[in-house]
């Protein structure tokens, strides 16, 4: 008894300590000043997220908080916001509590349970080449090279405004990314496109920095002049980063490995790279063309095929030199005939449409092919 009553003259019974009664307005300030903005480059998005906790939050004790409190939260701002951004505050409120715990402002962190919400990834938005070249052209001057440079380097937006003349070695055509998301250093080879448009910049001798305005500065924000270009060139849904995916995306549409992509893209991770490798519908479906084609030769039934044609045919038939354009023939057929239910079973043909055009395909091939043996001998 004598225990408890020292206890909670020392407000330590049921765990209230004097030191957390602090106002969760007073240490939100403290996280931004003393861990988010010496140790994050995106500490303004803390900053923007602590503006909307204090307004719900405000003056109460971080051990008043509970995760009924936060659930109450997430009901009202996903109604305001994107769950993506509700998250972000989450996350956010979730890491004031961890250093609160850390620092002895609190013991344990009452609202590591509370989960986020599971938001689908969306669509990754890449630019098409005949895109690419209207929003060049309806770039303005100053904004130009710098989309170029975006579009061939796959630096991000920051990377690129920070950008300065002594990152870029001209001779062996490599740019050294210093200041990254990751913290580490990284190289890009200039490729012939890059390395003219760079060339063409205008160097201000008042500014290390290869993108910058009049007075040296370099551009912080220039989403109002990018947002124009995108609407004179008829682009919709598309912001500046995308000019990332778009590198990253026709560079696994070329075939370029995926290890490499990681890479250039700076990813320490390799599924954050698999975000950025998907391949577009046209490719996709020129895929699944192709294996259609060659599924289409490997299933025709030779023997009934045999049953059926003539001898000169057969001989023909196991000419492979031949075999590869059957696909573009059977494709036509199919075009003709798809109207027609007429099935023509016996050659393993879907009609009888379809059987006659091949014939009539390797009839003029075998013309063809003793044509030209007549002229060599």
């Amino acid at each position: 008894m004598q225990k408890r009553k020292v206890q909670i003259a020392e407000n330590k019974y049921l765990d209230v300590k004097k030191n957390e009664r602090i106002p969760f307005s007073e240490m939100a300030k403290l996280y931004l000043e003393a861990y988010s903005k010496p140790n994050k480059r995106s500490s303004w998005r803390d900053e923007i997220s602590v503006k909307h906790l204090e307004s719900f939050f405000g003056r109460r004790s971080l051990y008043t908080i509970t995760p009924l409190d936060v659930e109450q939260y997430k009901k009202k701002r996903v109604n305001e916001v994107s769950s993506a951004t509700t998250n972000r505050e989450l996350a956010c409120l979730k890491h004031i509590f961890t250093k609160a715990n850390e620092w002895g402002k609190i013991e344990g962190n009452p609202i590591a349970s509370v989960k986020l919400f599971k938001v689908r990834e969306g669509r990754i938005r890449y630019l098409e080449k005949e895109e690419m070249a209207k929003l060049i052209d309806t770039c303005p001057s100053y904004m130009k090279p710098m989309v170029i440079s975006a579009l061939n380097t796959g630096m991000r937006k920051g990377e690129i405004f920070n950008l300065k003349w002594n990152d870029i070695d001209f001779r062996k055509r490599i740019i050294y990314v210093l200041v990254t998301k990751n913290n580490e250093v990284r190289k890009i080879p200039v490729n012939d496109i890059t390395f003219k448009t760079l060339l063409r910049v205008r160097k201000n001798p008042r500014s290390p920095y290869v993108f910058c305005k009049n007075n040296g500065e370099p551009y912080k924000d220039i989403r109002g002049g990018f947002n124009a270009a995108l609407k004179r060139a008829g682009i919709k849904e598309f912001r500046f980063h995308d000019l990332r995916h778009t590198f990253a995306s026709h560079l696994a549409m070329a075939g370029v490995d995926l290890k490499t992509v990681q890479e250039l893209l700076g990813h320490k991770t390799f599924a954050m790279t698999l975000r950025y490798s998907h391949l577009s519908p046209d490719h996709k479906r020129q895929a699944m063309d192709i294996l259609g084609r060659r599924m289409d030769t490997n299933w025709t039934p030779t023997r009934k095929l045999k049953e059926t044609l003539p001898v000169e045919l057969i001989s023909e038939l196991s000419n492979n030199e031949h075999e590869e354009d059957y696909a573009g023939v059977v494709e036509l057929a199919d075009t003709l005939d798809s109207k027609s239910s007429e099935a023509y079973p016996s050659c393993g043909f879907k009609s009888h449409l379809r059987h006659q055009i091949r014939i009539s395909y390797l009839v003029a091939r075998i013309s063809q092919t003793k044509h030209k043996t007549l002229l060599k001998n």
